[in-house]
């Protein structure tokens, strides 16, 4: 089958090549499959990351010639240099993970000082969004799916409760959505959050999704999410939502940040992606806060791009936004 190369169109051109976009890391991409082990021999991507006890620790989708997805755990000092462990730390167990565990995100719960992965389930019961719990994040005691009926992914445990509450992103198509729990068990008060924009630029048209753990600021909580048009090409933007009820949305730039130009974000087992789960605040050079948004390329591997905290904030802040289509 032949795929289709992605051309960017005048739509989304730039005026004068001076539009904000992130920054891709040098060194990027930062992690790749093994062809010499069989479960990560095809595809390594979509990578939670989080930093802990001074060092980075990768959680990262893998997959084999089966296309089964199971999730590998790597460690770093610098976040670039990785060393992985030689088996997965999760892998299909359950009747309802049977075709894959995918798409892992780590959060560091403040209250509850642990680590939890959300992570999606695939099998013929469905696709359905379920939470692990760890100390170590090496061993994982699974909580089970916290959605189900429902094909439903791309959920995202924020790191405090909000209003007494644990809250959490999750992916009804084509929106995105917020809901609440006591237990961690049982989800209700869901409401939509985000929401394609046909009528925009084109580019978040189709579905929108949640990218990493919100990231809590004095302006907000400020949220990178994907979103992919009727060619089905992923782009990376952000927004910023009520520090106190997160599913009002108080600025969404209409552009994104970043979108597929590189030969493997192009070409690979799914074309034209820029997909991230992780965007961790790192301490830069002169101590500035750095946003690392970690992401699949094409499905085939894991690049690294980056921004100031600063920057990022002024771009949601300042980019031009419309407040018609800021919500749903």
């Amino acid at each position: 089958m032949t795929q289709e190369v992605f051309t960017l169109s005048q739509t989304f051109q730039p005026a004068g090549g001076s539009r904000f976009m992130l920054r891709r890391h040098p060194q990027s991409p930062v992690l790749r499959p093994n062809p010499l082990r069989p479960w990560e021999a095809l595809n390594v991507f979509n990578a939670a990351v989080i930093q802990h006890a001074g060092l980075f620790h990768m959680h990262y989708r893998a997959q084999g010639i089966d296309f089964v997805s199971s999730i590998g755990y790597a460690v770093s000092a610098d976040g670039l240099n990785w060393n992985k462990l030689e088996h997965p730390v999760l892998a299909p167990q359950e009747d309802y993970e049977s075709r894959g565990v995918e798409d892992p995100r780590v959060t560091w719960h403040q209250g509850d000082r642990c680590f939890y992965m959300a992570y999606t389930a695939f099998s013929p019961l469905g696709i359905m969004p379920c939470l692990a719990r760890s100390g170590n994040l090496i061993a994982w005691e699974r909580l089970g799916p916290v959605i189900r009926g429902e094909n439903n992914k791309d959920h995202v445990l924020f790191p405090r409760k909000v209003a007494g509450r644990y809250a959490m992103f999750h992916r009804r198509p084509p929106h995105i959505w917020i809901a609440y729990s006591d237990d961690l068990t049982t989800w209700d008060s869901d409401s939509i959050v985000m929401s394609p924009r046909p009528h925009n630029l084109g580019w978040d048209e189709k579905r929108v999704g949640a990218g990493g753990v919100p990231i809590e600021t004095a302006e907000g909580w400020l949220v990178l999410y994907h979103a992919y048009d009727n060619r089905h090409v992923y782009r990376l933007s952000a927004a910023l939502l009520d520090l106190d009820d997160p599913s009002r949305v108080l600025a969404r730039p209409r552009t994104y940040l970043m979108e597929p130009t590189e030969t493997w974000e192009i070409r690979g087992d799914v074309p034209n992606v820029c997909f991230s789960c992780a965007n961790p605040v790192v301490s830069g050079a002169g101590g500035q806060d750095e946003v690392w948004v970690y992401y699949g390329g094409a499905d085939r591997m894991v690049g690294l791009a980056t921004c100031t905290l600063a920057e990022l904030t002024a771009f949601v802040k300042t980019a031009p936004g419309d407040p018609t289509w800021a919500n749903h």
